[in-house]
């Protein structure tokens, strides 16, 4: 027989927060394989903008856009303790308690709950949404995944809550864990080295979906020392480009869709085996869609074919991993990009039509060891370069190759305490780049027109 599978995204607690074309991707994808092994796949979206119960509350409805992004409904809640300290309002980002409750109350015959996770300094609401299930669906198994299970997991086992946390791919665990709970036969399991064996993700459990999330890969060939993709994914895995098309094609003839995210790590990687195929088959086919790619693209890549193309196909978002014009650092860091390739890169994007404000370059700050004149001279490259400097403050990482300077850096105990990976706090800054120094380079690249406030 078929199981009763309840999916949920849980809530953002934190200082700030912003839907950049969020979709929880994972949680969906496995919505997909469960419905192909035969059970019935229900979906409790808290961060859901448009949730209808919302709109005969006080909330407010947030300001949204057409392309997808926008905000979230907010509340201020109470700061944890650890996080007192910082002069900022806490908020619960999402609906409110009572409807999540109320729409738990619509699944009593729910037979096991999947609940995903993405920042580790967001747990809080993680709890939160675990707390609630416990006390509504008391007898109920709770299973806990996604990144912040996967990253602080031994964390995530002694204070979430959850009856099963799992670390890591959840394809293979959650189908076994239904054979040992329920005797649910395993009817389909895709292969692993094989992205186009997964069924679409369970996109139309969405709510008033504005856009949709499409994976090209999983993993990336580099291993810079910030980041955690070879964590998630040791392989790069590539799907078939002509596949890729299909699915676009395939939800904007079943949701109306026009507008796609990208989060890949390495969307640009050799373009010729992915980005290109893609983009000329799109265009064969005549779908008209607009691009968004919040995460850092890899500017060696491009060049003149490839910005041509990406204008001309409607990537009209488009974000860079640049990080510093420090060579040192560069090559500290993983050696993905030098200072020439971003002066290139800019003159080919130009030329083909972008102008210097949709032209995004991510810029870190508050890397361990790094002082406040370095990351002023990386500013005024990217504007020299013709631009948009934007900074991303860094988030310590456990498991990333530079999570050791990290902890010997950072005066919070970031080992034991995930809430101190905030980016909101810097919590490696240092005296030669103090919290002062990050707040005039905020100010001034917002006065400057560089980084304007979220949409």
């Amino acid at each position: 027989m078929s199981r009763n599978i309840l999916l949920i995204n849980p809530w953002i607690h934190d200082f700030s927060a912003y839907d950049f074309w969020l979709k929880p991707l994972g949680l969906l994808y496995l919505g997909s394989l469960l419905r192909q092994n035969g059970h019935t796949v229900r979906f409790i979206d808290c961060l859901d903008p448009y949730h209808p119960a919302m709109r005969k509350s006080n909330c407010g409805q947030p300001q949204r856009h057409s392309c997808g992004n926008g905000k979230f409904f907010r509340q201020i809640i109470a700061k944890p303790d650890e996080l007192k300290m910082f002069p900022r309002n806490y908020c619960r980002y999402g609906i409110l308690p009572e409807i999540f409750t109320n729409d738990l109350k619509q699944n009593q015959d729910a037979d096991i709950v999947l609940i995903t996770s993405m920042m580790t300094y967001w747990y809080p609401g993680v709890f939160e949404v675990i707390k609630i299930i416990r006390e509504v669906l008391p007898s109920v198994p709770i299973v806990l995944g996604g990144k912040y299970a996967t990253l602080c997991f031994d964390h995530a086992q002694k204070n979430s809550g959850a009856d099963y946390v799992i670390a890591g791919a959840g394809e293979k665990p959650v189908l076994q864990l239904l054979l040992d709970l329920f005797g649910e036969e395993i009817f389909f399991v895709p292969d692993p080295d094989n992205l186009d064996s997964c069924p679409y993700p369970a996109f139309d459990l969405i709510n008033n979906a504005e856009q949709l999330s499409i994976t090209t890969s999983l993993g990336c060939p580099y291993r810079c020392s910030y980041c955690s993709s070879y964590i998630f994914n040791n392989k790069f895995l590539r799907r078939n480009p002509l596949k890729v098309a299909d699915e676009i094609e395939h939800w904007q003839n079943i949701l109306n869709i026009k507008n796609f995210s990208f989060y890949d790590d390495a969307l640009l990687v050799d373009p010729e085996k992915m980005i290109i195929p893609l983009l000329r088959e799109i265009q064969k086919r005549n779908l008209s869609c607009n691009f968004h790619c919040p995460n850092g693209l890899h500017l060696r890549e491009i060049n003149a074919e490839l910005s041509e193309l990406m204008f001309s196909s409607g990537f009209k978002t488009i974000y860079f991993g640049f990080e510093t014009s420090d060579f040192n650092r560069q090559l500290q860091t993983g050696g993905k990009v030098k200072n020439k390739e971003l002066q290139n890169a800019v003159r080919h994007l130009k030329s083909a039509g972008y102008k210097t404000n949709e032209i995004g370059i991510y810029l870190l700050c508050g890397l361990p060891g790094q002082n406040s004149s370095e990351v002023k001279k990386s500013i005024a490259f990217v504007r020299e370069c013709g631009a948009r400097p934007v900074l991303a403050e860094y988030s310590p990482i456990p498991g990333t190759d530079l999570w050791p300077e990290a902890v010997a850096a950072s005066p919070f105990d970031i080992t034991e305490e995930p809430l101190y990976h905030n980016n909101s706090l810097l919590c490696c800054r240092n005296d030669d780049f103090k919290y002062a120094d990050y707040t005039e380079l905020k100010m001034s690249l917002k006065s400057q027109g560089d980084e304007p406030l979220p949409l």
